[in-house]
């Protein structure tokens, strides 16, 4: 007799997003050990590229309504659907605590987009599981609440640190289990944790074999010729906790026979502020702004450089990085790394061992630090060898997918 299907349905903020590499690769390594995935989304795509990696994922995909005046029939389905299950009432008076704490807009559209969930839960869907603990969270307790069923939750960065204690301690006691990507976060959700040993430390990695080792040997530039500059790399989001107004004041206090070229790949908010920055320091002329771009295009980035660069910072709500994918990319390349030593960050690198890290906000020392980087070719060459080495030997992204589909066999979801 054929088994059951058995189907785990997975809440995230947005799909397919390029910012988010890590959660597809994720994704398409749960499928690859055999489990059946429902992507279920709360926003819709913006992001104009796809990395090839969501092509490959086969999940079928549930767009929630992201905004539920728009869609009023369909939330009002939800809420009748839900009212119908067994855990509504109760699920309702702890929804009414929450609103008392937290009296906003999105607390009311996660609740109608729970349950918009459970009105629309797909066929042979029996276990929930959410990617970052504050708004997918929510989403996914509300609605294993109303169902009775169980959920767990990978918990990441910005969600962690930007959520209040009481509302973490809440979903990590409801939680069956919850996993997350740096030590930092780990020890942090513990201690909100009832049963800490229900927080596991899982770094997410990286799909090596998307980023194969590259054995050409780079070139030995110095910054001491105009026509052959320093390639300096960076690829992330134009947000405040990607400290890039820093690293462009930073460039800005290298020394004006040091001849280098700067180039940003990635969208965000702030690319316009932060080009008529780069117009005013004077240093335009050196700066590219790349834009969006797919993960081939990334790969080809890093092995055309010489440095990586990325000052990350604690931003005044808390919001920061974890230990970015971007700087294991770039290592993985054996791309000499220059960031900052904040979050997860320490966890791969270790200054002047196999990377240049700095205090964050320090303008000073990371021009320092890239003037070092900068000037000796030997020790970029020596510095990226050893992360790369490190990132090979311990981040793996196999690691992690071994790790939760472990954790969801526990729970019954078998491949």
């Amino acid at each position: 007799m054929t088994a059951p299907r058995q189907r785990l349905v997975v809440v995230v903020k947005g799909y397919p997003r390029l910012s988010e590499t890590f959660i597809a690769q994720e994704l398409r390594g749960l499928e690859l050990a055999g489990l059946d995935l429902v992507i279920v989304s709360l926003r819709h795509p913006t992001d104009k590229k796809r990395h090839a990696v969501h092509e490959e994922i086969m999940a079928d995909l549930l767009y929630l309504p992201e905004y539920l005046h728009k869609e009023p029939f369909r939330v009002l389905r939800g809420f009748w659907a839900a009212w119908r299950k067994p855990g509504f009432a109760t699920t309702l008076r702890g929804w009414f605590s929450d609103l008392r704490r937290d009296p906003s807009r999105n607390r009311l559209r996660r609740f109608g987009q729970a349950a918009v969930l459970v009105a629309e839960w797909p066929e042979d869907g029996v276990w929930l599981h959410a990617h970052f603990i504050h708004t997918p969270a929510s989403v996914a307790d509300y609605a294993a609440r109303i169902m009775r069923t169980g959920w767990t939750v990978s918990a990441h960065a910005k969600d962690i640190w930007t959520s209040p204690d009481w509302e973490l301690s809440g979903k990590l006691d409801r939680a069956k289990w919850a996993v997350t990507c740096t030590e930092m976060g780990h020890k942090h959700l513990q201690s909100l944790a009832a049963d800490p040993s229900r927080v596991h430390l899982s770094y997410h990695g990286l799909n090596l074999d998307r980023f194969p080792p590259f054995t050409d040997p780079r070139l030995a530039r110095d910054g001491s010729d105009p026509a052959d500059p320093v390639q300096i790399v960076s690829v992330g989001r134009a947000v405040p906790k990607k400290g890039y107004d820093t690293l462009l004041r930073a460039l800005a206090l290298l020394p004006a026979d040091l001849h280098w070229r700067f180039t940003h790949l990635g969208g965000g908010a702030e690319r316009d502020s932060l080009q008529a920055l780069a117009q005013s320091l004077g240093i335009a002329d050196r700066v590219r702004w790349q834009g969006s771009v797919d993960q081939a295009e990334v790969l080809a980035a890093y092995r055309s450089s010489d440095l990586f660069a990325l000052a990350c910072r604690i931003t005044a709500d808390g919001d920061r990085d974890g230990l970015p994918n971007v700087l294991v990319e770039a290592a993985s390349q054996g791309l000499a790394c220059v960031s900052t030593n904040i979050s997860g960050i320490p966890e791969l690198f270790r200054n002047d061992e196999n990377g240049w890290l700095v205090p964050p906000d320090d303008a000073n020392t990371l021009a320092t630090a890239l003037k070092t980087a900068i000037t000796s070719p030997d020790l970029r060459q020596q510095f990226g060898q050893a992360a790369a080495a490190q990132v090979r030997s311990t981040l793996d992204y196999h690691r992690s997918v071994d790790q939760l589909v472990h954790l969801f066999a526990i729970e019954g979801l078998n491949p």
